[in-house]
């Protein structure tokens, strides 16, 4: 037997389940909701938008290259702001050059150098000087004068009567000295040989010495320091700073 609230429920649960209420409830799923991001527009309207788009990018892109230029350019060192600076050598290291005979003369100087965007450096260093032609120099060291590239000096090899040896061994950079008893420039590290000219003779140095640049600017004696690779047969500058 139902009684009068168990009817009631009944009642409701198949006013609920009315087909007509079904049918509408299906229509209403199906609708759905356009936004503008649905509605893809006219022909007109997506060219429109197209074009709007392409225009953005380029106008990005030309806003982009512009910025670029000016940055690239600044991190480009500025002439001669990676190249070598004179460094005098003082009256009593040019009279010592000057009064040498058959002896190469170790001569000390203070070295300024500046390096691209490196600060400027300041600390003792030394070169050796000969007093030598360059007819001498062309019969004992041709390959400073050939036009291959591994000769590459864009500066004279003798000036004033004198030529100027970078200090350090071409094999792996340790510092030669003179040895007077063998008339030869001797590396303590390997064993390397170099005559009175630089040429080398002996060891495992792939090339003579290095020449370096010599100038006299208002009376003084001005030398530039220029660090090239080693273990190469070519002359690379790798630095102006020692």
């Amino acid at each position: 037997m139902i009684g009068p609230k168990t009817a009631k429920h009944a009642v409701r649960r198949t006013a609920l389940s009315h087909p007509a209420i079904d049918a509408t409830h299906a229509e209403s799923a199906k609708r759905k909701v356009l936004s503008a991001y649905d509605d893809p527009g006219s022909d007109e309207e997506i060219t429109r938008r197209t074009f709007m788009a392409n225009c953005t990018l380029a106008l990005s892109g030309v806003i982009g290259l512009g910025l670029a230029i000016p940055i690239v350019g600044s991190l480009i060192p500025k002439g001669n702001a990676g190249g070598g600076t004179w460094s005098p050598l003082s009256a009593d290291e040019w009279k010592k050059l000057q009064a040498a005979t058959d002896t190469p003369v170790k001569l000390n100087f203070t070295l300024k150098s500046k390096d691209a965007y490196l600060p400027e450096e300041t600390n003792d260093q030394f070169v050796w000087g000969i007093k030598t032609t360059e007819d001498r120099m062309r019969k004992a060291r041709p390959d400073l004068f050939s036009e291959a590239p591994k000769a590459n000096l864009p500066y004279p090899v003798v000036t004033l009567g004198f030529a100027i040896f970078s200090p350090i061994c071409p094999h792996l950079g340790c510092r030669y000295n003179y040895d007077a008893g063998s008339k030869k420039f001797l590396c303590p590290c390997h064993g390397s040989q170099y005559t009175f000219e630089g040429a080398h003779v002996a060891g495992p140095a792939p090339r003579g010495l290095d020449p370096l640049p010599l100038r006299e600017q208002k009376g003084q004696a001005e030398v530039t320091w220029i660090r090239y690779q080693d273990s190469t047969a070519d002359r690379i500058v790798v630095s102006y700073t020692a």
